[in-house]
Protein backbone atom coordinates (compact mmCIF):
# COMPACT_ATOMS: atom_id res chain seq x y z
CA UNK A 1 0.00 0.00 0.00
CA UNK A 2 1.70 3.26 -1.46
CA UNK A 3 1.33 6.28 0.67
CA UNK A 4 -1.86 8.80 -0.59
CA UNK A 5 -4.36 10.66 0.24
CA UNK A 6 -6.86 7.63 -0.44
CA UNK A 7 -4.69 5.15 1.82
CA UNK A 8 -4.68 7.20 4.79
CA UNK A 9 -7.62 5.51 6.48
CA UNK A 10 -6.02 1.98 5.90
CA UNK A 11 -2.64 3.93 7.86
CA UNK A 12 -3.49 2.26 11.37
CA UNK A 13 0.07 2.17 12.87
CA UNK A 14 0.20 4.09 16.29
CA UNK A 15 3.60 4.89 15.19
CA UNK A 16 3.02 7.49 12.73
CA UNK A 17 1.41 11.22 12.85
CA UNK A 18 -1.57 11.47 10.40
CA UNK A 19 -2.82 14.40 8.97
CA UNK A 20 -7.12 15.22 9.49
CA UNK A 21 -9.33 15.80 6.68
CA UNK A 22 -9.74 19.35 7.24
CA UNK A 23 -6.18 19.94 6.46
CA UNK A 24 -6.52 19.11 2.88
CA UNK A 25 -9.32 21.98 2.79
CA UNK A 26 -6.64 24.36 3.47
CA UNK A 27 -5.74 27.08 0.88
CA UNK A 28 -2.66 27.68 -0.61
CA UNK A 29 -0.95 30.87 1.39
CA UNK A 30 3.04 29.66 0.29
CA UNK A 31 4.94 29.78 -2.65
CA UNK A 32 7.77 27.82 -2.60
CA UNK A 33 10.54 27.47 -4.73
CA UNK A 34 12.81 23.88 -4.29
CA UNK A 35 11.70 20.72 -3.07
CA UNK A 36 14.91 19.66 -1.73
CA UNK A 37 14.89 17.78 1.78
CA UNK A 38 16.06 21.05 3.57
CA UNK A 39 12.93 22.67 2.65
CA UNK A 40 10.57 19.42 3.32
CA UNK A 41 12.66 18.66 6.80
CA UNK A 42 12.41 22.30 7.97
CA UNK A 43 10.42 24.98 6.75
CA UNK A 44 7.75 22.34 5.83
CA UNK A 45 8.30 20.85 9.06
CA UNK A 46 6.95 23.34 10.38
CA UNK A 47 4.21 24.84 8.57
CA UNK A 48 2.50 20.96 8.87
CA UNK A 49 3.05 21.07 12.73
CA UNK A 50 1.22 24.74 13.01
CA UNK A 51 -1.32 23.21 10.16
CA UNK A 52 -2.03 20.14 12.61
CA UNK A 53 -2.29 22.60 15.48
CA UNK A 54 -5.21 25.20 13.70
CA UNK A 55 -2.67 28.15 13.59
CA UNK A 56 -1.29 28.82 10.29
CA UNK A 57 -4.11 26.78 8.22
CA UNK A 58 -2.67 27.38 5.09
CA UNK A 59 -0.61 25.05 2.77
CA UNK A 60 2.51 25.15 0.09
CA UNK A 61 2.30 25.43 -3.90
CA UNK A 62 5.94 24.61 -4.81
CA UNK A 63 7.97 25.19 -7.65
CA UNK A 64 10.39 22.81 -9.08
CA UNK A 65 12.75 24.65 -11.27
CA UNK A 66 13.80 22.01 -13.96
CA UNK A 67 11.77 19.00 -14.85
CA UNK A 68 14.08 16.22 -13.97
CA UNK A 69 12.36 13.81 -11.98
CA UNK A 70 9.51 15.75 -12.73
CA UNK A 71 6.88 16.29 -10.24
CA UNK A 72 5.20 12.00 -10.11
CA UNK A 73 6.27 11.32 -7.24
CA UNK A 74 4.73 13.92 -5.64
CA UNK A 75 1.47 13.45 -7.68
CA UNK A 76 1.60 9.56 -7.18
CA UNK A 77 1.26 10.42 -3.42
CA UNK A 78 -1.15 13.20 -3.16
CA UNK A 79 2.28 15.34 -2.39
CA UNK A 80 2.11 13.48 0.73
CA UNK A 81 5.56 12.64 2.83
CA UNK A 82 7.32 10.77 6.05
CA UNK A 83 9.15 12.58 7.77
CA UNK A 84 11.28 10.17 10.15
CA UNK A 85 13.04 12.17 13.50
CA UNK A 86 15.46 10.60 14.26
CA UNK A 87 18.02 11.32 17.52
CA UNK A 88 18.94 12.76 20.83
CA UNK A 89 17.18 15.95 22.30
CA UNK A 90 17.70 16.80 26.15
CA UNK A 91 20.16 13.56 25.98
CA UNK A 92 17.48 11.10 25.45
CA UNK A 93 16.74 9.24 22.08
CA UNK A 94 13.74 10.75 20.14
CA UNK A 95 12.51 8.99 17.10
CA UNK A 96 9.26 10.17 15.06
CA UNK A 97 7.42 9.59 12.79
CA UNK A 98 4.76 12.29 11.17
CA UNK A 99 3.05 12.42 7.47
CA UNK A 100 3.59 15.63 6.24
CA UNK A 101 0.88 17.06 4.67
CA UNK A 102 1.99 20.71 4.16
CA UNK A 103 2.11 21.11 0.40
CA UNK A 104 -0.76 21.11 -2.04
CA UNK A 105 1.11 20.92 -5.39
CA UNK A 106 3.89 20.60 -7.28
CA UNK A 107 4.18 22.24 -10.78
CA UNK A 108 7.25 22.45 -12.60
CA UNK A 109 8.21 25.74 -14.20
CA UNK A 110 9.10 24.70 -17.88
CA UNK A 111 6.15 23.06 -18.25
CA UNK A 112 3.83 24.69 -15.56
CA UNK A 113 4.61 28.35 -15.71
CA UNK A 114 1.42 30.00 -17.07
CA UNK A 115 -0.04 27.82 -13.79
CA UNK A 116 2.47 29.27 -11.44
CA UNK A 117 1.46 32.99 -12.43
CA UNK A 118 -2.20 32.15 -11.94
CA UNK A 119 -1.14 31.95 -8.28
CA UNK A 120 0.16 34.83 -7.81
CA UNK A 121 -3.90 36.17 -8.46
CA UNK A 122 -4.74 34.12 -5.16
CA UNK A 123 -5.39 37.19 -2.53
CA UNK A 124 -4.56 34.28 0.37
CA UNK A 125 -0.51 33.98 -1.42
CA UNK A 126 1.09 35.17 1.32
CA UNK A 127 4.63 33.92 1.70
CA UNK A 128 7.93 33.00 -0.79
CA UNK A 129 10.35 30.51 0.27
CA UNK A 130 12.77 28.84 -0.96
CA UNK A 131 16.49 27.01 -1.03
CA UNK A 132 17.73 27.00 -4.38
CA UNK A 133 21.19 26.52 -3.52
CA UNK A 134 23.86 29.00 -2.65
CA UNK A 135 24.37 29.93 -6.31
CA UNK A 136 20.28 30.55 -6.74
CA UNK A 137 20.55 34.21 -5.46
CA UNK A 138 22.84 35.81 -8.44
CA UNK A 139 22.52 38.27 -10.86
CA UNK A 140 21.47 36.69 -14.51
CA UNK A 141 20.45 38.10 -18.16
CA UNK A 142 16.99 37.08 -17.42
CA UNK A 143 13.48 38.47 -19.14
CA UNK A 144 10.27 38.07 -16.93
CA UNK A 145 8.29 37.12 -20.35
CA UNK A 146 10.28 34.35 -20.57
CA UNK A 147 8.53 31.12 -20.23
CA UNK A 148 9.74 30.36 -18.17
CA UNK A 149 12.81 33.04 -16.47
CA UNK A 150 16.05 30.73 -16.28
CA UNK A 151 17.11 31.83 -12.78
CA UNK A 152 15.46 31.70 -9.41
CA UNK A 153 15.22 35.50 -9.27
CA UNK A 154 13.90 36.16 -12.52
CA UNK A 155 11.19 33.33 -11.83
CA UNK A 156 10.63 35.12 -8.08
CA UNK A 157 10.48 38.79 -10.36
CA UNK A 158 7.85 37.87 -13.03
CA UNK A 159 5.46 35.86 -10.38
CA UNK A 160 5.74 39.32 -8.17
CA UNK A 161 4.99 41.83 -11.10
CA UNK A 162 2.30 39.28 -11.97
CA UNK A 163 0.63 40.17 -8.79
CA UNK A 164 1.30 43.87 -8.90
CA UNK A 165 -0.61 43.74 -11.83
CA UNK A 166 -3.29 41.42 -10.65
CA UNK A 167 -3.95 43.94 -7.43
CA UNK A 168 -3.08 47.27 -8.84
CA UNK A 169 -0.52 47.56 -6.96
CA UNK A 170 -1.72 47.45 -3.30
CA UNK A 171 0.10 47.63 -0.59
CA UNK A 172 -1.69 44.73 1.02
CA UNK A 173 -0.85 42.45 -2.10
CA UNK A 174 2.82 42.52 -0.80
CA UNK A 175 4.56 39.31 0.04
CA UNK A 176 6.64 38.05 2.91
CA UNK A 177 9.96 36.76 1.76
CA UNK A 178 11.87 34.72 3.68
CA UNK A 179 14.67 32.48 1.48
CA UNK A 180 16.23 29.89 3.39
CA UNK A 181 19.76 29.27 1.08
CA UNK A 182 22.78 29.38 3.56
CA UNK A 183 24.32 32.93 2.58
CA UNK A 184 24.58 35.70 4.67
CA UNK A 185 21.98 38.19 4.40
CA UNK A 186 20.40 36.41 1.73
CA UNK A 187 17.41 38.24 1.86
CA UNK A 188 19.18 41.16 1.61
CA UNK A 189 21.04 40.03 -1.19
CA UNK A 190 17.86 38.82 -3.09
CA UNK A 191 15.91 42.08 -2.48
CA UNK A 192 19.27 43.62 -4.42
CA UNK A 193 19.18 41.52 -7.44
CA UNK A 194 15.27 41.99 -7.68
CA UNK A 195 15.60 45.46 -7.95
CA UNK A 196 18.50 45.09 -10.82
CA UNK A 197 16.60 42.89 -12.64
CA UNK A 198 13.81 45.19 -12.67
CA UNK A 199 15.55 48.35 -13.90
CA UNK A 200 17.00 45.98 -16.28
CA UNK A 201 13.77 44.92 -17.63
CA UNK A 202 12.71 47.93 -17.72
CA UNK A 203 9.57 47.87 -15.49
CA UNK A 204 7.67 50.90 -14.29
CA UNK A 205 8.97 53.32 -11.37
CA UNK A 206 5.16 52.40 -9.42
CA UNK A 207 6.13 48.20 -9.26
CA UNK A 208 9.78 49.46 -8.46
CA UNK A 209 8.37 51.06 -5.33
CA UNK A 210 5.94 48.37 -4.60
CA UNK A 211 8.86 45.63 -4.60
CA UNK A 212 10.74 47.79 -1.58
CA UNK A 213 7.96 48.76 0.15
CA UNK A 214 4.73 46.72 0.16
CA UNK A 215 7.03 43.50 -0.14
CA UNK A 216 8.91 42.26 3.83
CA UNK A 217 12.32 40.81 2.45
CA UNK A 218 13.31 39.15 5.98
CA UNK A 219 16.65 37.80 6.23
CA UNK A 220 17.16 34.04 7.96
CA UNK A 221 19.24 31.41 9.68
CA UNK A 222 18.18 27.72 8.91
CA UNK A 223 20.06 24.76 10.36
CA UNK A 224 18.94 21.58 10.54
CA UNK A 225 20.60 18.22 9.36
CA UNK A 226 18.68 16.94 6.96
CA UNK A 227 20.29 13.56 5.22
CA UNK A 228 17.40 13.26 3.34
CA UNK A 229 16.50 9.51 2.29
CA UNK A 230 17.17 6.56 4.50
CA UNK A 231 19.41 3.32 3.86
CA UNK A 232 17.65 0.98 2.03
CA UNK A 233 17.33 -1.60 4.64
CA UNK A 234 16.48 0.89 7.34
CA UNK A 235 13.69 1.85 4.96
CA UNK A 236 12.23 -1.05 4.55
CA UNK A 237 12.16 -1.41 8.19
CA UNK A 238 9.95 1.66 9.28
CA UNK A 239 7.41 0.78 5.81
CA UNK A 240 7.21 -2.67 7.63
CA UNK A 241 5.94 -1.05 10.75
CA UNK A 242 4.10 1.84 9.51
CA UNK A 243 2.25 -0.73 6.85
CA UNK A 244 2.88 1.36 3.94
CA UNK A 245 5.86 2.42 1.08
CA UNK A 246 6.84 5.87 0.62
CA UNK A 247 9.45 6.86 -2.15
CA UNK A 248 9.43 10.32 -0.53
CA UNK A 249 10.39 9.27 2.94
CA UNK A 250 13.07 11.39 4.34
CA UNK A 251 14.79 11.59 8.13
CA UNK A 252 15.94 14.77 9.92
CA UNK A 253 17.48 15.55 13.49
CA UNK A 254 15.23 16.01 16.41
CA UNK A 255 17.35 19.68 16.63
CA UNK A 256 15.70 22.90 14.04
CA UNK A 257 16.56 26.28 13.99
CA UNK A 258 14.53 29.11 11.55
CA UNK A 259 15.20 32.42 12.88
CA UNK A 260 14.09 34.92 10.77
CA UNK A 261 15.03 38.58 10.68
CA UNK A 262 12.36 41.07 11.44
CA UNK A 263 10.71 43.69 13.88
CA UNK A 264 7.20 44.10 11.88
CA UNK A 265 4.44 43.13 13.33
CA UNK A 266 2.45 42.75 10.21
CA UNK A 267 5.26 39.81 9.07
CA UNK A 268 4.50 38.32 12.66
CA UNK A 269 0.72 37.79 11.92
CA UNK A 270 1.58 36.78 8.10
CA UNK A 271 4.33 33.92 10.07
CA UNK A 272 1.64 32.40 12.33
CA UNK A 273 3.63 29.34 11.85
CA UNK A 274 5.97 30.44 14.17
CA UNK A 275 3.52 30.17 17.35
CA UNK A 276 3.83 26.06 16.34
CA UNK A 277 7.47 25.19 17.91
CA UNK A 278 10.14 26.54 20.05
CA UNK A 279 12.46 26.02 17.29
CA UNK A 280 11.33 29.34 15.62
CA UNK A 281 12.38 32.71 16.22
CA UNK A 282 11.01 36.26 14.63
CA UNK A 283 13.49 38.98 15.73
CA UNK A 284 15.02 42.33 15.08
CA UNK A 285 18.34 40.55 14.61
CA UNK A 286 19.51 37.42 13.52
CA UNK A 287 23.42 38.11 14.01
CA UNK A 288 23.31 36.22 17.94
CA UNK A 289 21.60 32.99 16.21
CA UNK A 290 24.17 33.19 13.12
CA UNK A 291 27.10 33.58 15.75
CA UNK A 292 26.17 30.54 18.12
CA UNK A 293 25.96 28.88 15.06
CA UNK A 294 29.22 29.34 13.99
CA UNK A 295 31.40 29.26 17.01
CA UNK A 296 29.92 26.75 18.68
CA UNK A 297 28.46 24.15 16.28
CA UNK A 298 30.75 24.47 12.91
CA UNK A 299 34.04 25.89 14.87
CA UNK A 300 33.88 23.29 17.52
CA UNK A 301 33.87 20.82 14.74
CA UNK A 302 36.60 22.53 13.19
CA UNK A 303 39.04 22.33 16.65
CA UNK A 304 37.93 18.86 17.22
CA UNK A 305 38.58 17.45 13.80
CA UNK A 306 41.82 17.42 14.01
CA UNK A 307 42.19 15.24 17.50
CA UNK A 308 39.14 13.15 16.21
CA UNK A 309 41.06 11.77 13.04
CA UNK A 310 44.23 11.22 14.92
CA UNK A 311 42.39 9.21 17.39
CA UNK A 312 41.42 7.00 14.74
CA UNK A 313 37.65 7.73 14.68
CA UNK A 314 36.13 7.75 11.41
CA UNK A 315 32.16 9.63 12.31
CA UNK A 316 31.33 12.49 14.74
CA UNK A 317 28.73 9.67 16.37
CA UNK A 318 31.60 7.31 17.02
CA UNK A 319 33.89 10.16 18.50
CA UNK A 320 30.90 10.91 21.06
CA UNK A 321 31.07 7.43 22.24
CA UNK A 322 34.80 8.00 23.79
CA UNK A 323 34.08 9.41 27.05
CA UNK A 324 37.49 11.44 26.86
CA UNK A 325 36.45 13.03 23.67
CA UNK A 326 33.13 13.87 25.10
CA UNK A 327 34.71 15.61 27.96
CA UNK A 328 37.00 17.64 25.46
CA UNK A 329 34.01 18.65 23.18
CA UNK A 330 31.77 19.32 26.24
CA UNK A 331 35.05 21.49 28.06
CA UNK A 332 35.94 23.30 24.46
CA UNK A 333 32.40 24.43 24.68
CA UNK A 334 31.22 25.42 28.22
CA UNK A 335 34.71 26.49 29.89
CA UNK A 336 36.01 28.25 26.67
CA UNK A 337 33.55 29.33 23.40
CA UNK A 338 30.79 29.88 25.56
CA UNK A 339 32.42 32.20 27.66
CA UNK A 340 34.14 34.15 25.11
CA UNK A 341 30.72 34.49 23.09
CA UNK A 342 29.12 36.51 26.21
CA UNK A 343 28.13 39.94 25.22
CA UNK A 344 24.66 42.40 25.12
CA UNK A 345 23.26 39.93 22.87
CA UNK A 346 24.18 36.78 23.73
CA UNK A 347 23.82 35.36 27.42
CA UNK A 348 26.22 32.86 29.09
CA UNK A 349 22.82 30.49 29.54
CA UNK A 350 22.06 30.89 26.08
CA UNK A 351 25.69 30.08 25.40
CA UNK A 352 25.01 27.14 27.02
CA UNK A 353 21.86 25.47 25.92
CA UNK A 354 23.13 26.01 22.33
CA UNK A 355 26.16 24.11 23.08
CA UNK A 356 24.16 20.88 24.92
CA UNK A 357 21.97 21.01 21.57
CA UNK A 358 25.24 20.67 19.87
CA UNK A 359 26.36 17.83 21.99
CA UNK A 360 23.16 16.34 21.54
CA UNK A 361 23.74 16.41 17.34
CA UNK A 362 27.09 15.19 17.71
CA UNK A 363 25.70 12.16 19.40
CA UNK A 364 22.62 11.13 17.10
CA UNK A 365 23.38 7.84 16.56
CA UNK A 366 21.31 7.59 12.89
CA UNK A 367 23.72 10.67 11.28
CA UNK A 368 27.42 9.41 9.52
CA UNK A 369 28.57 12.72 9.69
CA UNK A 370 32.58 12.00 8.33
CA UNK A 371 35.28 13.30 9.96
CA UNK A 372 37.45 13.45 6.68
CA UNK A 373 34.16 15.71 5.23
CA UNK A 374 35.35 18.44 8.13
CA UNK A 375 38.74 18.25 7.09
CA UNK A 376 38.04 19.49 3.64
CA UNK A 377 39.46 23.35 3.37
CA UNK A 378 40.83 22.63 7.17
CA UNK A 379 42.71 25.64 7.24
CA UNK A 380 40.21 28.50 5.90
CA UNK A 381 37.09 26.87 8.38
CA UNK A 382 40.00 27.34 11.44
CA UNK A 383 40.68 31.11 10.08
CA UNK A 384 36.61 31.77 9.70
CA UNK A 385 35.69 30.21 12.34
CA UNK A 386 38.25 30.21 14.97
CA UNK A 387 40.53 33.19 14.55
CA UNK A 388 37.47 35.96 15.84
CA UNK A 389 37.25 33.59 19.16
CA UNK A 390 40.88 33.32 20.09
CA UNK A 391 40.78 37.30 19.80
CA UNK A 392 37.68 37.11 22.18
CA UNK A 393 39.76 34.72 24.53
CA UNK A 394 42.59 37.13 24.98
CA UNK A 395 40.55 40.32 24.89
CA UNK A 396 38.84 38.89 27.90
CA UNK A 397 42.34 37.59 29.86
CA UNK A 398 45.30 36.37 28.75
CA UNK A 399 45.26 32.77 30.03
CA UNK A 400 45.71 30.56 27.52
CA UNK A 401 42.45 28.34 25.97
CA UNK A 402 43.86 24.69 26.78
CA UNK A 403 40.99 23.14 24.83
CA UNK A 404 41.62 25.35 21.82
CA UNK A 405 45.44 25.41 21.68
CA UNK A 406 45.24 21.15 21.68
CA UNK A 407 42.91 21.40 18.58
CA UNK A 408 45.05 23.90 17.06
CA UNK A 409 47.92 21.80 17.97
CA UNK A 410 46.03 18.75 16.16
CA UNK A 411 45.36 20.37 13.08
CA UNK A 412 49.13 21.71 12.94
CA UNK A 413 50.19 17.60 12.89
CA UNK A 414 47.38 17.13 10.74
CA UNK A 415 48.80 18.97 8.29
CA UNK A 416 52.29 17.40 8.41
CA UNK A 417 51.73 16.08 4.95
CA UNK A 418 53.32 14.12 2.11
CA UNK A 419 53.76 15.54 -1.67
CA UNK A 420 53.39 13.08 -4.66
CA UNK A 421 53.55 15.07 -7.73
CA UNK A 422 50.88 17.71 -6.81
CA UNK A 423 48.62 15.93 -4.44
CA UNK A 424 49.40 15.78 -0.61
CA UNK A 425 48.85 13.02 1.57
CA UNK A 426 49.06 11.88 5.31
CA UNK A 427 49.17 8.76 6.60
CA UNK A 428 46.86 8.60 10.01
CA UNK A 429 47.09 5.08 12.05
CA UNK A 430 47.77 3.27 8.35
CA UNK A 431 44.93 5.22 6.95
CA UNK A 432 45.43 7.84 3.87
CA UNK A 433 44.01 11.03 3.80
CA UNK A 434 44.32 13.44 0.75
CA UNK A 435 45.05 17.18 1.92
CA UNK A 436 42.06 18.81 0.28
CA UNK A 437 43.53 22.66 1.47
CA UNK A 438 44.31 25.56 -1.17
CA UNK A 439 47.10 26.25 2.09
CA UNK A 440 48.47 22.46 1.87
CA UNK A 441 51.53 23.70 0.39
CA UNK A 442 52.32 26.33 2.45
CA UNK A 443 51.67 23.90 5.40
CA UNK A 444 53.86 20.91 3.73
CA UNK A 445 57.14 23.23 3.08
CA UNK A 446 57.02 24.54 6.37
CA UNK A 447 56.91 21.06 7.85
CA UNK A 448 60.24 20.80 6.11
CA UNK A 449 62.07 22.10 9.25
CA UNK A 450 59.99 20.16 11.76
CA UNK A 451 61.64 22.07 14.55
CA UNK A 452 60.20 25.69 13.39
CA UNK A 453 57.12 24.25 11.74
CA UNK A 454 54.65 25.08 14.26
CA UNK A 455 56.03 28.63 15.13
CA UNK A 456 55.90 29.93 11.32
CA UNK A 457 52.51 28.17 10.67
CA UNK A 458 51.22 30.15 13.38
CA UNK A 459 53.30 33.56 12.61
CA UNK A 460 51.72 32.99 9.34
CA UNK A 461 49.35 36.26 8.51
CA UNK A 462 48.20 34.63 4.81
CA UNK A 463 46.72 31.91 6.97
CA UNK A 464 44.72 33.69 9.38
CA UNK A 465 44.98 37.75 8.87
CA UNK A 466 47.05 38.07 12.35
CA UNK A 467 50.55 36.77 14.00
CA UNK A 468 49.15 33.94 16.57
CA UNK A 469 52.64 34.37 18.33
CA UNK A 470 51.53 37.59 19.95
CA UNK A 471 49.06 35.80 21.93
CA UNK A 472 51.06 35.39 25.46
CA UNK A 473 51.66 31.43 26.07
CA UNK A 474 49.41 30.11 23.11
CA UNK A 475 52.59 29.42 21.16
CA UNK A 476 54.29 27.54 23.18
CA UNK A 477 50.94 25.73 24.78
CA UNK A 478 50.33 24.62 20.99
CA UNK A 479 54.12 23.60 20.52
CA UNK A 480 54.10 21.30 23.82
CA UNK A 481 50.77 20.20 22.46
CA UNK A 482 52.38 18.76 19.44
CA UNK A 483 55.25 17.31 21.01
CA UNK A 484 52.89 15.32 23.49
CA UNK A 485 50.26 14.31 20.68
CA UNK A 486 53.04 13.00 18.88
CA UNK A 487 55.31 11.09 21.88
CA UNK A 488 52.06 9.94 23.83
CA UNK A 489 49.30 9.56 21.68
CA UNK A 490 46.35 11.49 20.78
CA UNK A 491 43.69 9.85 23.27
CA UNK A 492 46.12 10.33 26.36
CA UNK A 493 46.75 13.67 25.74
CA UNK A 494 43.07 14.54 25.74
CA UNK A 495 42.24 12.29 28.96
CA UNK A 496 45.52 13.92 30.46
CA UNK A 497 43.59 17.40 29.76
CA UNK A 498 40.85 16.09 31.46
CA UNK A 499 42.35 15.36 34.20
CA UNK A 500 44.19 18.71 34.78
CA UNK A 501 40.81 20.55 34.16
CA UNK A 502 38.73 18.97 36.32
CA UNK A 503 41.95 18.61 39.29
Amino acid sequence: MILSKENLININSAGVVKPTAEIFELPERVIQFGTGVLLRGLPDYFIDKANRKGIFNGRILVVKSTSNGGSDKFSKQDNLYTLCVKGIEGGVSVEENIINSSINRVLTASQDWAEILKAAHNPEMQVVISNTTEVGIVMSEDKITDDPPQSYPGKLLAFLHERFVAFNGSAESGMVIIPAELISDNANKLKEILSELAIQNKLNWDFLQWLKTANYFCNTLVDRIVPGKLPAEEQKGIEAKLGYSDDLMIMAEPFRLWAIESSNKKVEEILSFAQADKGIFIVPSINKFKELKLRLLNGTHTLSCGLAILSGFNTVKEAMTDAGFATYIKGLMQKEISEALVNEEITYEETIDFASNVSDRFSNPFLEHQWQAIALNFTSKMQMRNIPLIRKMYCRNTEVPAHVALGFAAYILFNKSVKNKDQYTVNVNGKVFQIQDEYAEILFNYWKSPSTAVENILADERLWSIDLTRYPGFKDAVKKNVNLLKEEGTKAVINNLRVERTV
